[in-house]
């Protein structure tokens, strides 16, 4: 009977280990679990005809949790068998099969035996405590042949050790493309033996901006010089294809080029003198498209080429300001002599002439999505950052694409609170915005998404001062980036998502991996409700643990628990924290509410926000906060050339005499104060009475901050519009390009 029992409890057990989602990322494409589980042995016996290379990673990475001996494949627990006749399109393919007694990795390719040990990595790593791995079949390879991770290294510079841990990360879940961006306004890192002064002049600048942008401070240090040699390219470069990651370069063109025109003035349009830039932000002196200027690249890329082997050599095009193209000469002798219609059309002309040099060196160029301006190039790809826009037209005029738009895919803004975060661009894109991303545009048909090559996150370091707050930024997103590359993402079940996630936490702890904690952390949202509005609170921990305070204290165990939505009927601040064990387990979390008239009521917006600056939508004028200059990501919405009109129903005739809302100025984020204001009130939706008109001297003279005293009203509906600035006019950083207009809390008193 007690054998029997025991019989039925063990195969109960298994069963119920099977009926759990493995604990991997990126989750694979079909998992099939089976009865028994492999017992993980003190020392693992491995066959003596794997694949050499891949192994020494594997053991590596597993040195501390298991020991290994090499054997014949016959008594060996870890085994390998390479498929025959591999089709087009199967070289990340592999099969894993984990029965009791052994592990069986099969693949087409070293590249599909490299991944499936990713896998087994993490079964080793995340089911150590109970000692045995499930016995399971997987048959696995990822949707997307880009998976991509960028990291700029020239506001601020990374060592090779750093370049090669960076490396390390991408490979642990399973990225194969590895962005380097190596070229900009604030430095040039890569050494050209041709071209020396470079690195002597352009790797280097005299200080650089600190802090929040608006602050406009500097530290008075010389940053520099910082440059990789062609030596330390060489080994980065095979490091990255020893684990099947290509590293593709960004030599950026024509704008963004301020390091290099330091050190060759005679490239620019003006004579100079030029210096690296000492703050963030686009410049108007860019490379002059004259013949010595595509000598000069040519020569640069003859030289990069060699020393990269990826199929696509990454040159930029983005951010490239008109102003000095249109006061050129030469640069409008060009337009005629080539009759391009505008500068916009010598952009195109430019990026026409690289990407003809690149082919005839057997490669192909990848360009930001203002490569699309005036035309794109015959055998260009495109990677889509302003939004999806550009990677849907590349598609639709079968061109390949790489989709990192900065809503979902830049990793440099803000992931958890913006007050408890460390300064950062600006943006929210928090771990569960990222996992929701699907990188095929809907407005694709099946034949065009076929040219979407995959998803890139990408890491800008103008706020990143070092490489702990490197691994900061990009863990955990990450992980959810790699799900969303693989092809297994599911935002219907994220919080499964998230589990994993957390369970990945004490491998990088192990690692010493300085992760962002912001999942831990209390996130609030706003919701209407039938008093105005009240305030969401949630964690991914037991909500129970949650304790607030109304009263502006910090909250202690003691705190009232949190159940339901707190109302929030006036002005104040709710402070908030998760506790476990009577113990504080997160950031306190922090919410002033300025309440008014319009808070909670309903709005619509004739235009919609950028994707990028869109965090609550419409409700986001309405909800009671106040939004930071400093703090872009949560409480501001942002139009890029687009003006603002807010019409807001309060339900009832209601009395007020002042209305209020804020607008940003930062020029050198392309942010400008709005050029008007009109208020406008309606008591039937249809007839609207203007009632107070200001422009651009008033807005001006109020720093944004707009209070203005409009008389008795008593009306049921108030319509705002607020004017973008338009164009950007020449002598400001982004000249023709469209304004950005930022807007927070639309209120009347």
């Amino acid at each position: 009977m007690t054998r029997t029992f025991l019989a039925f409890f063990m195969l109960l057990s298994s069963l119920i280990f099977a009926q759990n989602k493995l604990n991997v990322i990126p989750y694979p494409q079909n998992v099939q679990l089976n009865n028994g589980n492999f017992s993980i042995p003190d020392v693992l016996i491995l066959s003596d005809d794997l694949p050499e290379n891949e192994t020494e990673y594997f053991k590596k990475r597993l040195n501390s949790e298991i020991r290994f001996k090499i054997s014949k494949k016959a008594e060996a627990q870890l085994i390998y068998s390479q498929l025959p006749n591999a089709p087009a399109g199967k070289e990340e393919f592999y099969i894993l099969e984990v029965s009791p007694k052994q592990i069986h990795i099969q693949s087409y390719t070293k590249q599909g035996y490299f991944l499936a040990l990713q896998t087994v990595s993490q079964l080793f790593e995340n089911y150590k405590t109970e000692k045995k791995i499930p016995a399971l079949k997987i048959e696995d390879q990822p949707k997307f042949a880009w998976r991509g991770m960028h990291l700029d290294v020239c506001r601020h510079f990374f060592t090779v050790a750093e370049v090669k841990q960076y490396i390390d990360y991408l490979a642990m879940y399973k990225l194969n493309t590895f962005h380097w961006h190596l070229t900009d306004d604030q430095g040039w890192r890569i050494e050209i033996k041709k071209y020396p002064k470079l690195t002597q002049i352009g790797s280097k600048r005299k200080e650089s901006m600190i802090g929040a942008y608006v602050d406009n401070t500097f530290d008075g240090k010389p940053y520099g010089p910082y440059f990789y040699t062609q030596e330390e390219i060489k080994d980065v470069v095979k490091y990255a294809q020893e684990r099947h990651i290509t590293v593709v370069p960004e030599i950026e063109m024509p704008g963004h080029a301020l390091a290099a025109l330091s050190a060759y003035p005679e490239l620019a349009c003006t004579k100079g003198p030029f210096e690296p830039a000492t703050k963030w932000g686009v410049f108007d002196d860019v490379f002059c498209p004259k013949d010595e200027t595509f000598t000069f690249l040519e020569n640069v890329l003859e030289e990069v080429i060699r020393l990269f082997p990826s199929q696509y050599i990454h040159i930029g095009g983005d951010e490239c300001p008109k102003t000095r193209w249109k006061e050129c000469a030469h640069c409008q002798e060009l337009i005629k002599k080539n009759n391009l219609k505008d500068e916009h059309g010598l952009q195109s002309y430019f990026i026409h002439r690289i990407e003809k040099f690149v082919n005839s060196k057997g490669r192909k160029i990848i360009g930001w999505d203002e490569i699309l301006e005036g035309g794109l190039a015959p055998n260009a790809a495109v990677m889509s950052w302003t939004g999806v826009n550009g990677g849907i037209e590349a598609a639709k005029s079968k061109h390949f694409a790489v989709m990192t738009p900065g809503a979902y895919c830049y990793f440099d803004h803000y992931q958890g609170d913006p007050q408890s975060e460390p300064n950062a661009f600006g943006g929210f894109t928090p771990l569960d915005k990222v996992y929701s991303y699907n990188p095929i545009p809907s407005e694709l048909n099946a034949e065009q998404a076929q040219y979407i090559l995959g998803v890139q996150a990408n890491l800008w370091a103008e706020y990143i001062l070092d490489f702990k707050q490197v691994q900061y930024m990009i863990f955990p997103r990450l992980m959810a980036l790699s799900e969303v590359g693989w092809g297994t993402s599911d935002p219907k079940n994220y919080k499964e998502f998230e589990n994993r996630v957390i369970s990945q936490f004490k491998v990088l702890d192990k690692m010493k991996v300085n992760y962002a904690r912001s999942i831990y952390n209390i996130s609030g949202k706003v919701i209407p409700s039938n008093n105005g509005i009240a305030y969401e609170l949630s964690t991914s921990q037991n909500s129970n643990g949650i304790r607030y305070t109304l009263d502006g204290t910090n909250p202690t165990v003691q705190s009232e628990t949190y159940r339901n939505p707190v109302s929030v009927p006036n002005s104040l601040t709710i402070k908030s924290a998760y506790f476990e064990d009577g113990q504080l387990k997160s950031a306190i979390s922090e919410q002033k509410f300025t309440v008014s008239k319009t808070t909670g009521k309903k709005i619509t917006l004739e235009q919609q926000p950028s994707e990028n600056y869109s965090f609550g939508g419409a409700f986001t004028l309405i909800d009671g906060i106040i939004g930071n200059p400093r703090q872009l990501g949560k409480t501001w919405l942002g139009f890029q050339g687009k003006d603002v009109t807010a019409t807001i129903d309060f339900g009832q005739k209601t009395g007020f005499s002042e209305v209020y809302f804020n607008t940003l100025e930062n020029k050198g984020s392309w942010i400008h104060l709005a050029k008007s204001a009109k208020i406008f009130v309606s008591d039937d939706q249809k007839n609207f009475k203007l009632i107070k008109e200001i422009g651009k001297e008033e807005i001006q003279n109020a720093k944004g901050k707009i209070r203005l005293n409009v008389g008795a009203q008593n009306t049921k509906y108030l319509k705002v519009i607020i004017e973008n600035a338009g164009i950007i006019p020449a002598g400001n950083p982004g000249a023709d390009s469209k304004a950005w207009l930022f807007v927070d809390e639309i209120g009347v008193n």
